[in-house]
């Protein structure tokens, strides 16, 4: 799959661009907050109807503008597909694909897909569950539509329960009814959920390990770590029996909702004790292993977005990181850098075609 034209209008510090792409790598250079993130963002827009920042739709509309839009033609499979994304302040989002509207943007996850590497993955070292949950779910979410019902169900029900202990806590009465409607949900959807993780993680841990060994030369092993409550208890046990604790902190203790993974390097969190240059190895490693999951059972090749990657990598590595993408057959390839020199040191240890884009 290949994002052949992109055009911008308004899109966050954007007026107006466009752009063809025909080469294996585009690489975007720049100073810094020229835009080059932005335009990655919009891709990312593009293949999943939202900016990976999560921001709000106004704050995507530059200042001073009331609308904004991002086209893109997209050659898949060898047919040519049209998307089209915008949004005017006070008006709905508009996703179209090919002139017919999405009713619900989740019918769009895992027609295009895309692995997206930036600064903003730190989160999933340092920061809460949540972010290493996004990890799994957004990889699952692309292959399996069931998996991805079961979780849009899953977070309604979690809030509309967490919202009824709320109430209690207010009101000092609950509608029993009502929340064992809501236990079924989640026990039911919850189990699925937590299955179909477990799964994925058997796969996804050996791509990921085998990509970081490649990278690290074979001197530092790594592991992931899945932590949940359900791994050893009932799901309906431990709802039932959290329902005092639920009522007094007023929100569901137990759950699938609460699973984390937990990242080792040789034995250790790496969180701790890996260095920076370890650290965006092991985060790379998860991404080209995102990369081959979907690869495998979309029988597509993804977009890549590299968002200023190679900074805190020695040569070293940056040269292995390319060669594993070139030996691999990855598709299109996006880089941003700041530094142009850095950016072709890396590019010409491969065989591939690329470009290079002054973004000013």
């Amino acid at each position: 799959m290949r994002l052949e034209e992109l055009s911008l209008t308004n899109y966050k510090n954007i007026d107006s661009k466009s752009f063809e792409f025909k080469e294996n790598i585009i690489c975007l250079v720049g100073d810094n907050g020229v835009g080059k993130s932005n335009i990655l963002s919009s891709i990312y827009h593009l293949c999943f109807g939202k900016s990976f920042v999560n921001s709000s739709p106004v704050s995507n509309i530059k200042f001073g503008a009331k609308f904004y839009m991002i086209q893109g033609i997209f050659n898949k499979n060898n047919l040519q597909e049209k998307l089209n994304f915008s949004y005017k302040k006070g008006n709905k989002k508009v996703f179209k694909r090919n002139g017919k509207m999405y009713r619900n943007i989740s019918e769009h996850i895992g027609h295009f897909p895309l692995v997206i590497v930036s600064p903003n993955d730190n989160d999933i070292i340092y920061g809460g569950s949540l972010f290493r949950r996004n990890l799994m779910d957004g990889i699952i979410g692309q292959t399996d539509k069931k998996f991805l019902k079961d979780l849009i169900s899953y977070k309604k029900t979690l809030t509309q329960r967490n919202a009824l202990l709320k109430m209690n806590y207010q009101k000092r009465k609950i509608d029993v009814g009502l929340l064992d409607i809501y236990d079924e949900s989640l026990i039911d959807a919850g189990n699925r959920i937590h299955g179909k993780r477990k799964s994925f993680l058997e796969i996804y841990t050996n791509i990921f390990r085998t990509y970081y060994l490649s990278i690290s030369k074979n001197k530092e092993s790594v592991e992931i770590n899945f932590k949940s409550q359900l791994n050893n208890n009932n799901y309906r046990d431990l709802i039932k029996n959290s329902f005092e604790r639920d009522l007094l902190f007023q929100f569901t203790t137990q759950g699938p909702h609460k699973d984390d993974l937990e990242f080792l390097l040789d034995g250790f969190q790496i969180k701790k004790f890996g260095s920076q240059g370890q650290q965006k190895s092991l985060l790379i490693s998860l991404k080209l292993a995102q990369y081959e999951f979907l690869k495998k059972y979309l029988d597509v090749k993804p977009i890549v977005l590299l968002d200023d990657i190679f900074d805190k990598l020695d040569q070293k590595r940056v040269e292995l990181i390319m060669q594993l993408i070139e030996g691999n057959y990855f598709g299109q390839i996006f880089i941003t850098d700041t530094d142009k020199h850095r950016v072709l040191k890396a590019i010409e240890t491969t065989n591939l075609t690329y470009k290079i884009h002054k973004i000013v």
